[in-house]
C-alpha cells in the first residue's frame, strides 16, 4: 500500500477554550463531539476497490442519498477505543492493532472492504492531532474514539456496496454508567436473543445493539442497568451484556469468561483481562458456564465475585441478578475487580508499567 496523505481543513468556528473546558469538566459519556471528523471514500473498481480521499475536516452532519445501502441493508460496522492523556502531556491509545484487526474481521462478515491496519492507525493519529485540546485528564476520564465504516452507495439491488466510506469521531468521556463506581444490576433476557448461531454475533456491528434495545429496555423497566443474553442451544449458557463481556471470580482463585461461540463479540478488555489475570497468577478458563452455575455459586460462596468489562465502561463490579422473580445478590466481593480494573487503567494512562507493549502514541 502506497503512503495515505490526508488533507486537512480546519474548523472555522471551533468552541473556543473557556467552552471547551466547561464541557470536560464533566463530559458524560457520547453526549458532546469533537471539532473535526476523519473520513476516508473507498470505491470498487477492476482491480477490486481502493481506499482514496482522506481527509480530516470539520465535524458536520452528513449528506447521503436516500437510497444508501446502509439505510436500507445494515451493511455497517464500528469500533471503540480510548485516547488517555498521561503525565507529560502526551496522548496514547490501548492496543489499536486489536481493534483494527476486529475491524477488518466485522468487514468481511459484513461484506465491506478491508482498511489497511496502518490506515486504521494514521486515522487515530489525524483526529487526535486536530482535536488534541480535547483530550481530557481528569480521573477516570479519556477521549472515546468511534471508528465506523458503512455502505454510501446510492443503490437499493441486495448485494455489497461498491462505495463505502469509512469515518472517526471522538467525543471525550467521563465514568460509563456516571458517578463513583458501583455494582451493577443485571437482568435476564429469555424471549430475546443478542444474536444466533451462524449470525453476526462476532462482528461490531449495529444489528447486534439494535437487537439488544429492547431488551434493555425491559432490564430497565425492573430496575436493571443492564440486560445478560443466554445460550437457550445449551442449558441456558450465559453469552454477554447488551453491550459488555461478564467475568466469574471464584473462590479458588480461578477466573472464568464464557468462551467464544461465534455468537459473542472478542472484546479487547476482555482479551487484555485474561493476560492480567495470568500475571496475577489467576487460573483462568474460557468455558461454557450456565445461568444456574452462576446463581448456585453465589448463592453458596463459590463464585466471590462477578464483574462485566468493555472500552466504555473498562470493568464495573456486578452485584444482583434479577430472573425474573428470582433475585441473586452477590457476595458484595470487589477484591480481585478492582485490583484489575486499577491495573487496566494504570496501563493506559500511563501509570502502571505497560509490560505488554499495549500502548501506542498518537500524538
Amino acid at each position: 500500500m502506497t503512503e495515505t496523505v490526508f488533507t486537512r481543513q480546519p474548523h472555522l468556528s471551533p468552541l473556543s477554550d473557556a467552552e471547551r473546558a466547561e464541557i470536560l469538566e464533566n463530559p458524560g459519556f457520547g453526549d458532546v463531539f469533537t471539532d473535526h471528523m476523519v473520513s476516508i471514500d473507498w470505491t470498487w473498481d477492476e482491480d477490486g476497490g481502493r481506499w482514496h480521499d482522506a481527509r480530516v475536516e470539520p465535524y458536520g452532519l452528513l449528506s447521503l442519498d436516500p437510497s444508501a445501502a446502509v439505510l436500507h441493508y445494515g451493511q455497517e460496522i464500528f469500533e471503540g477505543l480510548k485516547a488517555y492523556r498521561h503525565a507529560d502531556g502526551s496522548v496514547w491509545t490501548f492496543r489499536p492493532e486489536a481493534n483494527a484487526a476486529r475491524l477488518n474481521r466485522s468487514a468481511q462478515r459484513l461484506a465491506l472492504p478491508e482498511l489497511p491496519e496502518e490506515l486504521f492507525l494514521d486515522s487515530l493519529r489525524e483526529i487526535v492531532a486536530a482535536d488534541r485540546d480535547w483530550v481530557p485528564s481528569g480521573d477516570g476520564q479519556s477521549l472515546y474514539l468511534r471508528p465506523f465504516m458503512f455502505a454510501s452507495e446510492a443503490f437499493l439491488g441486495v448485494r455489497p456496496a461498491k462505495q463505502v466510506r469509512y469515518m472517526v469521531i471522538a467525543s471525550p468521556a467521563g465514568n460509563y454508567f456516571g458517578g463513583e463506581l458501583k455494582p451493577v444490576s443485571i437482568w435476564v433476557s429469555r424471549e430475546y436473543a443478542r444474536a444466533g448461531r451462524g449470525g453476526m454475533g462476532a462482528a461490531k456491528t449495529g444489528g447486534n445493539y439494535a437487537a439488544s434495545l429492547l431488551p434493555q429496555l425491559q432490564a430497565a423497566q425492573q430496575g436493571a442497568d443492564q440486560v445478560v443474553f443466554l445460550d437457550q442451544y445449551h442449558d441456558d449458557s450465559v453469552e454477554e451484556l447488551g453491550g459488555m463481556n461478564v467475568f466469574f471470580v471464584f473462590r479458588d482463585g480461578r477466573i472464568v469468561t464464557p468462551e467464544l461461540t461465534g455468537t459473542i463479540l472478542e472484546g479487547v478488555t476482555r482479551s487484555s483481562i485474561l493476560q492480567l489475570a495470568r500475571d496475577m497468577g489467576l487460573a483462568v478458563e474460557e468455558r461454557r458456564i450456565t445461568l444456574a452455575e452462576w446463581a448456585e455459586g453465589v448463592r453458596s460462596g463459590e463464585i466471590a465475585e462477578v464483574f462485566a468489562c468493555g472500552t466504555a465502561a473498562v470493568v464495573t463490579p456486578i452485584g444482583r441478578l434479577l430472573d425474573g422473580d428470582d433475585v441473586i445478590e452477590s457476595a458484595g466481593g470487589t477484591e480481585v475487580t478492582l485490583r484489575i480494573r486499577r491495573e487496566l487503567l494504570g496501563i493506559q494512562t500511563g501509570a502502571v508499567e505497560d509490560r505488554h507493549g499495549w500502548l501506542r502514541r498518537l500524538v
